[in-house]
């Protein structure tokens, strides 16, 4: 082979763009740099600001615009605020505080109410004396509205005037103007989300609801109402009003529930510049219910404060089990986990510069939230316990039971989570597990029974599909404690088989499989046993839900067919629409066609569907009305097993074709409280949700 000229080959270089690695550009110089003005920062990263551009993303918009309207009335402005959902998805905010000011703003020389909705950090929560305690601390809250909308419009009455100005995508449409004269004061703030933006554009008005009430509870005597007029036809209205502050909200989440003590504690005292209100109460349950609010500020993920209540909660019923004698020198102390089981707990502070992580403000990092909450919970719970001695006894009895529980829980997953199951070693022997050990592909189809699990064996793909069936239904744990659930032999294989672990060791991290499917007959035995397993995945495998790693197979429940056409129906609606189509679609032939071929026919319909029930059509059914086309035969699949295995690929496995739901969670509050009335202990909840939802009720075998 031939050399190459070095100095051609150089020149040749010379004449050709630089290429760039997967590092980026081979030059970095200052015209690589962008400098994003105004509101631009926002719509070009607005996952930043409000979280993510779907669902909750988008109703973050209005939780920014209903704080505004809630710091007026926490700093004793505000009475009244007014939500709105309007046609041409409208979303309206309107409160009674003082209005935002529309005079001339010293820095930027316009109004400053174009500054407040164009600018970001501007507002009046950063110094002086416009706010002691606010939620929007960031003052980027209205203008990211502003940015992240198609069309927004801010009204001010104040000053004797009424003040507007309206924005496209967060540009002025024109300067603020007066257009009347009024007494009144307030601010109205309306705008339409951009769908430039966001994937989802539909409200629901349910969570809104939730939210509203939650800042109805947190601020006494404020009145909120919400109205959803988008069918003018059927408008909806709401209203909220709590005198009781945290005390209303504590009742509100224990309706239904099995108290343990009936006074619930209540405490609300100022301390280092900071307004602390809790109250809490324990029910019969093996869960807790935590929410904390830092200047109303739902924080989901607590913070300083939640700390600060829980040490003192735990300190406070160790020293009194102590001195009472239900804790002996030689019993170790109560754990956090002990004492917090049960408890029903809303904590809400209120502080004058908080330290929110991140601009959706899910946890609270101010240092002096701890100590503060600690010393009121520590003085007060004290206090509660010594003023009502058989609340306190029922407490004690309760956490001295989960402390022993815990202890039980520990020997029996010592038992069954040994070392090594979890790496795949130790798997049970029901599992038909994939060759692949890549996570993010493996799929495991919990089914029901042996039958359809030997279907689901022979018919599966086997490098990414693993197939574990359970035999009857598990047992329920909506009332079960650990060690109790772990003596299930179905419940201790599936533990194993995921691979997370439960309980402490719980780890997300060694989940082995990102697609968890289950698979049950289309009848109320297997509704029942889909409830169960959803109850246990929820209740002990939160995080494998909210990943968004459960999901439920959609078998079909009718095979059609006529000659060698079949197709697959999943509802009655679809089986007659699709019949009609296969009806229609035979040529012109088939009028002709003799007894032989539909005996034929009828023949080749019945390979394969062995157990199914027949629904055969006659020679003049409905779809042919006597013109001579053959019905199709069709069967109805009671069950899985009654599939042989290649159906059952073909229709509820191969993800070519399969229709699978995912399980989320959009609500935890609500989910939680639906699960207590359909999988626990009292009757009488659950009779009245059947009875309320028994019209609804689609496909019910009885």
């Amino acid at each position: 082979m031939a050399e190459k000229d070095p100095k051609k080959a150089s020149k040749a270089q010379e004449k050709q763009p630089q290429k760039e690695d997967n590092k980026g550009s081979a030059t970095y110089s200052a015209k690589d740099i962008f400098v994003l003005e105004g509101l631009e920062p926002v719509r070009k990263r607005p996952g930043m600001y409000i979280g993510s551009t779907g669902s909750s993303g988008l109703h973050h918009l209005i939780w920014e615009i209903v704080d505004n309207a809630i710091d007026e009335a926490m700093a004793g402005y505000a009475k009244n605020v007014l939500v709105e959902l309007l046609p041409g998805n409208v979303v309206s905010v309107t409160d009674d505080g003082r209005g935002m000011p529309v005079d001339i703003h010293p820095q930027t020389k316009k109004s400053a109410l174009e500054t407040i909705m164009t600018t970001l950090h501007a507002g009046g929560k950063f110094g002086g004396a416009g706010y002691k305690v606010s939620g929007g601390l960031h003052g980027v809250g209205a203008s990211v509205v502003n940015a992240l909308s198609e069309w927004t419009k801010v009204e001010v009455e104040r000053d004797g005037g009424v003040f507007e100005q309206e924005y496209k995508r967060g540009v002025p449409e024109y300067k603020v103007k007066k257009t009347g004269a009024s007494k009144r004061h307030g601010t109205k703030v309306s705008f339409i989300p951009d769908p430039q933006i966001f994937s989802e554009l539909e409200f629901n008005s349910h969570t809104i609801m939730e939210r509203l009430r939650q800042q109805a509870y947190l601020t006494k005597g404020i009145r909120i109402n919400f109205y959803d007029r988008r069918k003018p036809e059927a408008p909806f209205f709401y209203g909220f009003y709590f005198e009781g502050g945290v005390l209303s909200f504590v009742k509100f989440l224990t309706q239904g529930k099995n108290r343990l003590n009936e006074d619930i504690f209540y405490v609300e005292k100022e301390m280092e510049h900071m307004d602390i209100e809790c109250a809490f109460l324990y029910v019969d349950d093996t869960r807790m219910n935590e929410m904390s609010f830092a200047n109303n500020i739902y924080t989901p993920e607590g913070g300083m404060h939640l700390t600060g209540f829980r040490s003192a909660l735990t300190r406070s019923l160790n020293n009194y089990a102590r001195a009472e004698g239900y804790l002996k020198e030689k019993d170790d102390n109560l754990t956090s986990d002990d004492v917090r089981e049960g408890l029903v707990v809303v904590l809400s502070v209120k502080l004058r510069d908080p330290q929110f992580e991140g601009q959706t403000k899910a946890k609270l990092g101010n240092p002096e939230a701890r100590t503060a909450t600690e010393a009121v919970i520590n003085e007060a719970f004290k206090d509660f316990l010594e003023k009502h001695p058989q609340e306190a006894k029922a407490i004690i009895s309760k956490v001295i039971l989960t402390a022993k529980a815990r202890l039980a829980a520990k020997a029996a997953r010592e038992t069954v989570l040994r070392k090594g199951a979890f790496e795949g070693l130790t798997l049970p022997g029901k599992l038909a597990d994939c060759t692949s050990k890549i996570a993010a592909e493996s799929e495991l189809f919990i089914v029901e029974g042996d039958s359809a699990g030997g279907s689901a064996k022979q018919g599966r793909n086997r490098h990414t599909q693993a197939i574990l069936p359970l035999r009857g239904k598990i047992l329920n744990v909506e009332r079960a404690r650990l060690d109790k659930m772990l003596a299930n032999a179905e419940i201790r294989s599936l533990v194993v088989a995921i691979g997370t672990a439960i309980g402490e060791e719980f780890n997300i991290e060694k989940l082995r499989y990102h697609k968890i499917v289950i698979m049950t007959d289309a009848d109320v035995d297997g509704a029942h046993i889909r409830t169960l397993l959803l109850t246990l995945f929820y209740r002990h495998f939160r995080d494998v839900v909210e990943g968004g790693y459960i999901y439920v197979a959609q078998p079909p429940l009718y095979r059609i067919q006529i000659g060698k056409t079949v197709r697959y129906a999943y509802s009655d609606e679809e089986k007659e629409r699709v019949s009609a189509e296969l009806v229609a679609a035979q040529p012109a032939k088939a009028a002709r066609a003799g007894k032989a071929t539909k005996a034929k026919a009828d023949e080749e319909a019945e390979e394969g569907t062995e157990g199914a029930e027949s629904e055969e059509g006659t020679e003049e059914g409905a779809a042919g009305k006597g013109d001579g086309k053959r019905q199709p035969n069709i069967q109805r699949y009671k069950g899985l097993g009654e599939m042989n295995p290649d159906q059952l690929w073909e229709t509820t496995m191969n993800p070519e074709n399969r229709v699978l739901k995912r399980v989320m969670v959009e609500d935890a509050e609500k989910a939680d409280k639906l699960f207590d009335v359909l999988m626990g202990d009292s009757v009488e909840p659950r009779k009245n949700f059947i009875q309320a939802h028994a019209a609804t009720v689609q496909n019910l075998d009885v």
